[in-house]
């Protein structure tokens, strides 16, 4: 066992897990980040290219499991018969976060890759005012696509592609109400999941919303090697979130 495995735990919410990593000398202002993972339940256990940068910055880091849900609203029993990822972020993970550490938003940033880096980009722009920071690394977007090569677990969501396609971040993102500070990135070479990405980029753009994104940078198309060599910008990225909300004149 590595000193960093001793710094996970896993604690039970609702009858589900929720992984949590707490750095050595933890931010003094008890910033946090919520980390949804992908379609392949990708653990952060092992990568140190971010759990240097969370060390580093003192980020206590809640990782709830929830299946390939695609963090939705809709219930599956893939996840629960009754609760929806999306309700088990903000009604277990949040309070969860308050009673552990002290922290509440917008001490909590939004982090997640793929699957979860949708998800966080659909959390934020549903609830900006809650999640006011956060980063999407290669984020699958149009995940109506997956539809059309039978995902079950989809099907049994929606119903059908349009009802999926209505839920996408793509069409939560309001004009005139948006988190504060986002940031995603995808890698030019990811065939599946850039052109959505780049579609939001200039969905976003055309509507005057605020963001910063990475549609440059190769190398590793989807997948972990990607997502680490990201890392440090999307790290990096909600640190400065965080401090930029604390330091806000309401």
């Amino acid at each position: 066992m590595t000193r960093r495995d001793e710094n996970w735990t896993s604690d039970t919410l609702a009858n589900h897990t929720c992984d949590v990593y707490r750095p050595p000398q933890p931010s003094e202002h008890n910033y946090c980040l919520i980390y949804l993972h992908g379609v392949r339940l990708e653990s952060l256990r092992n990568k140190d290219a971010f759990l240097e940068l969370f060390d580093k910055f003192g980020l206590t880091v809640f990782a709830p499991q929830c299946g390939p849900t695609w963090w939705s609203d809709r219930p599956n029993p893939v996840f629960d018969e009754v609760l929806s990822a999306q309700d088990y972020v903000l009604n277990h993970v949040l309070p969860f976060i308050e009673n552990s550490v002290a922290a509440k938003p917008p001490q909590i940033a939004l982090l997640g890759t793929s699957m979860g880096g949708q998800g966080a980009l659909r959390f934020a722009y549903k609830f900006p005012d809650t999640f006011p920071v956060v980063a999407a690394i290669s984020p699958a977007v149009d995940y109506q696509s997956r539809l059309d090569e039978g995902d079950e677990i989809l099907l049994e969501m929606y119903g059908d592609r349009e009802s999926a396609r209505q839920d996408t971040a793509l069409l939560h993102v309001h004009p005139l109400n948006w988190p504060r500070h986002q940031y995603f990135c995808c890698d030019p070479a990811d065939d599946r999941w850039f052109e959505s990405a780049d579609r939001l980029r200039m969905k976003l753009g055309s509507l005057g919303v605020l963001f910063q994104c990475d549609l440059e940078t190769t190398g590793g198309s989807h997948g972990f090697d990607y997502y680490n060599r990201m890392a440090e910008k999307a790290v990096g990225f909600l640190h400065n979130g965080l401090e930029r909300e604390r330091l806000r004149i309401v």
